[in-house]
């Protein structure tokens, strides 16, 4: 809807965007800052001001997909975007919106200094992989170009280091203009219409990957491959597909990541209580009683679940390590990929799924599993569920007439 499409973040960019893993950064880094007591409940939506007055289609595209790893659904970038539906104030800027900004963020470069060396290659780097999402016939021939610096040397890819996904039309296109037989005739390896993150890596042979794109590297990471991944740009991506010594030494191991995003507003809480909300409309009316397993962080389903456990795999997460099986699960929303009911729907398929999904937001990422399989949900609050509720407490959850109440039944000790 109109109304809630407006930008609660304003984020000033004050240094530049020379390459594609810039702007990646740029857009995960955004998302990192969003902490759980910001009311944002559409998700973190940034006007972004600062930004160079052209830029192409891939760097839009590093952009925009980085900034989904922590569930920004749109963003306004000034002179590059449409305008935010805002007023104008006295001196010509953008007025905040009703309310406020949540935050007001600002991306210098020693922020992106400071993300790349974090991200830096420690150790030896197995495969290179460029594509995530799939390469744009841009991405492509940037990399065909640093390809070719190193080819016109004599020097081949060993082991076919490179591996660069891309579409099947993408494929095409660059199969006319030559990137294509530039690239496997110098060692590396094209695979259409997948990606890095879904991709089964042989672990006797990839145990540390290195990337241009921030969206590869927060998935790469998670549950679905556990892989240590490192970012750097195109250019030097290529150059450690050709020189294995360039990242000589012990390959890295995961380590436990500093998030802001993790940071958790929770106090204990002692008084009776008696929450308001909304139902689905596809749901009939239900009553489920049992523990609150509760959160004020979202929880990201794809790749920090266990789409065998139902157990939270996110590392600084409240919640990491807890099984989410037969609980009254209260979060604020869900995170991250659009394949995200899929991986609840399989959990609740298995018996391994919550009895029952309470967001503080209408969440798209989890209201489609509940709706499809009938599990109870409820949104839209009259006060904060996540902080209204303790983890651990025992309620009731129940819809009927068209309302769902969540009452405390019995409050946890505190520190149980």
């Amino acid at each position: 809807m109109d109304e809630n499409r407006v930008p609660n973040i304003l984020v000033k960019v004050e240094c530049e965007l020379n390459t594609l893993a810039d702007w990646s950064v740029l857009g995960d880094w955004i998302g990192k800052q969003v902490r759980p007591d910001w009311n944002v409940p559409w998700g973190p939506m940034p006007l972004i001001q600062g930004l160079p007055v052209t830029a192409s289609f891939a760097s839009k595209k590093a952009l925009t997909a980085a900034a989904a790893n922590y569930g920004t659904p749109m963003l306004w970038a000034e002179g590059l975007s449409a305008d935010p539906p805002l007023q104008r104030d006295s001196l010509g800027g953008w007025a905040s919106p009703d309310g406020g900004w949540q935050g007001e963020l600002v991306f210098t470069e020693q922020e992106l200094a400071a993300r790349y060396d974090d991200l830096a290659p420690k150790g030896q780097v197995d495969l290179v992989v460029i594509g995530c999402p799939q390469a744009s016939l841009e991405e492509i021939r940037l990399t065909a170009s640093a390809v070719r610096s190193h080819a016109e040397m004599g020097a081949k890819i060993p082991d076919q280091r490179l591996w660069v996904f891309t579409s099947g039309e993408n494929y095409q296109l660059a199969c006319a203009d030559g990137s294509i037989e530039l690239l496997e005739s110098a060692g590396a390896v094209i695979l259409q219409d997948t990606c890095p993150e879904v991709t089964p890596y042989n672990r006797q042979h990839y145990n540390h990957l290195l990337t241009n794109s921030l969206k590869a590297e927060h998935y790469l990471t998670s549950g679905l491959n556990r892989l240590p991944t490192s970012v750097v740009p195109i250019t030097e991506c290529v150059s450690h597909a050709f020189e294995p010594r360039l990242s000589a030494g012990p390959r890295p191991v995961l380590q436990s990541k500093a998030q802001p995003q993790h940071v958790s507003a929770k106090t204990h809480q002692v008084a009776t209580k008696v929450i308001n909300g909304a139902p689905l409309l596809s749901q009939d009316d239900f009553c489920v009683t049992g523990r609150a397993m509760v959160t004020d962080v979202p929880i990201t389903y794809l790749g920090y679940v266990n789409r065998d456990t139902g157990v939270i795999e996110e590392t600084g997460h409240p919640l990491d390590g807890r099984a989410i099986e037969d609980s009254i699960l209260i979060y604020p929303k869900g995170s991250g990929s659009t394949v995200a009911p899929f991986v609840l729907m399989g959990l609740i398929y298995t018996g391994k799924g919550p009895l029952a999904v309470v967001n503080r937001d209408v969440c798209p990422l989890t209201l489609p599993a509940c709706s499809l399989l009938g599990l109870p949900y409820g949104h839209g609050f009259d006060s904060d569920p996540c902080i209204e509720v303790n983890d651990g407490d025992l309620v009731e959850f129940k819809s009927q007439d068209g309302n769902v109440t969540l009452t405390v039944l019995q409050r946890v000790a505190q520190g149980d």
